[in-house]
């Protein structure tokens, strides 16, 4: 079975790495890393990248997103990713462990900021040109920080983080109505369900059994995924289903049968029944289609 490969930040080495955070101009930090960076991978930490120059395609979770000047995009830990380019990049990336900025920071949770609080939510940014100065210069500021040795270097580096996620996150404006209108509890209830279907996505696939995990009815579940996300609790669920299966599908070389059955589907057709009525094409077209 092949795995794909999870990237750690150890991996991207430097003489004052602080092992929880690492940032670079993005066209160096490609060169310095192109054995890995340019094949589909995941991370186990957040990651945000800015585009000052270039084009080509960014593909996340199996959407592909455009490049331009102006792109930004934000990556949780877990996502899939890969980078096609047409034309020479630069711009500007940084990652981070969630404890490198929640210990930092009191107070502040990374996933409240609304492009990390949901898988579902859009994950990029096209910045006009006044908006990409303002965070541009926030990027470099960061990168400068990173690459100097000081005092109280990771406190300053994570209270700029925080100060370039409430910029953006005023520019993310697609959620600002939603944002508004939740309450940390239904966020705090969207994240703990989010992770508690990773975790038993394989042998439950029933609403009621995520809401008795939670604690609260049913009921209640629907309202705060459709109140966050617009979308009911099954719907998530499946959604999720569908994300794990065209990433064994892709990249574990595993028969489809197989894949059925790591999935928690016995029946390799009725599997192939509900992929079809998700994906509108059978798992093997996916297969054939996306390699």
């Amino acid at each position: 079975m092949k795995v794909l490969p999870i990237l750690h930040i150890e991996q991207f080495e430097a003489e004052n790495a602080t092992v929880e955070f690492y940032s670079n101009d993005l066209a160096t930090h490609l060169k310095n890393n192109e054995a890995i960076v340019h094949k589909s991978h995941k991370h186990d930490f957040y990651l945000c990248v800015l585009f000052l120059k270039g084009s080509g395609a960014h593909e996340i979770d199996f959407t592909s997103y455009p490049i331009k000047e102006g792109s930004l995009f934000f990556l949780k830990p877990g996502q899939t990713h890969s980078w096609n380019f047409d034309s020479p990049a630069e711009g500007y990336i940084f990652f981070h462990t969630q404890s490198f900025f929640e210990l930092s920071i009191s107070d502040v949770k990374v996933n409240q900021f609304p492009f990390y609080y949901s898988y579902k939510n859009p994950p990029s940014l096209n910045l006009s040109p006044v908006e990409l100065q303002k965070i541009a210069s926030r990027f470099d500021e960061i990168n400068v920080e990173y690459n100097i040795n000081v005092v109280y270097k990771k406190q300053k580096l994570a209270s700029l983080i925080n100060l370039i996620y409430i910029d953006l996150s005023r520019i993310y404006t697609v959620y600002d109505i939603a944002e508004n209108s939740l309450s940390t509890t239904y966020l705090k209830i969207l994240s703990d369900l989010e992770r508690a279907i990773e975790v038993f996505y394989k042998t439950e696939k029933q609403a009621h059994f995520y809401a008795d995990k939670l604690n609260i009815t049913t009921k209640h579940l629907n309202r705060v995924t459709k109140s966050t996300l617009g979308k009911t609790t099954t719907e998530l669920i499946q959604e999720h289903i569908l994300l794990e299966a065209k990433r064994l599908i892709v990249h574990s070389g595993n028969s489809l049968s197989h894949v059925s059955e790591l999935l928690g589907y016995e029946d390799y057709a009725y599997f192939s029944r509900i992929f079809k009525t998700k994906a509108k094409m059978t798992p093997l077209e996916f297969r054939k289609r996306y390699l």
